[in-house]
């Protein structure tokens, strides 16, 4: 007999990354990065932290003998916080970054992105949210106007594409039959992105500037 399986689920994970302020100039770079290995940046802000604001984000590590160092190093200059979302997301970013100190990082894990932009173990280009009540925690912090929402998985994911998302798929699928782009891909994305029903959630790419 037989056992069935049930299909796999994919929970989307949303985790908080930091491009500290002395590579803030490699913006551009470290996004296009990061966009290339799967994630959605969800929110994005530039800002600058009060050595009072470090102190609390990096509450976690209050009484450790760097602290000092590593809130006046934080609020030296303007930070990039962004929201990333994928399929493990907190990991899958970890992963990238390497090693918390840079100097392990560029001796044992060459290719991460902290052996690449980082400079000392206090000086280390990234942060990275360490888990997932972390990553609320620390989301909540740098977007207090963000209401997290849970994203829907099993049938409440079946019954959102459904009701959302299959329609104006056929929609779009018949329109490219009838019109034979050379392009399919980019006409049917092009086309979803003009019809699109639904206001988004989700606001992409958003940046706020603040003193």
């Amino acid at each position: 007999m037989q056992t069935l399986m049930p299909p796999p689920q994919i929970y989307v994970e949303r985790t908080l990354a930091i491009i500290k302020p002395d590579i803030i100039r490699k913006e551009d770079e470290i996004e296009d990065i990061i966009l290339r290995s799967g994630f959605t940046i969800v929110q994005k802000r530039k800002m600058q932290l009060s050595p009072e604001q470090c102190s609390n984000f990096y509450v976690e590590q209050y009484g450790k003998m760097f602290f000092p160092n590593l809130t006046a190093y934080m609020s030296s200059g303007p930070l990039i916080a962004m929201v990333l979302a994928r399929h493990r997301a907190i990991s899958y970013w970890k992963e990238l970054l390497g090693p918390a100190n840079t100097i392990i990082a560029k001796e044992n894990y060459p290719d991460s992105l902290r052996a690449i932009y980082g400079t000392d173990d206090l000086r280390n280009a990234l942060h990275g949210s360490s888990s997932f009540s972390t990553a609320e925690r620390e989301i909540r912090f740098m977007f207090p106007e963000v209401v997290i929402e849970p994203i829907p998985v099993g049938q409440a994911a079946k019954d959102y594409l459904t009701r959302y998302v299959t329609p104006t798929l056929l929609k779009g699928l018949t329109a490219l039959c009838k019109k034979k782009p050379a392009d399919p891909f980019t006409w049917l994305a092009d086309w979803l992105i003009e019809h699109n029903p639904n206001t988004p959630r989700l606001q992409h790419n958003v940046i706020v500037e603040e003193p």
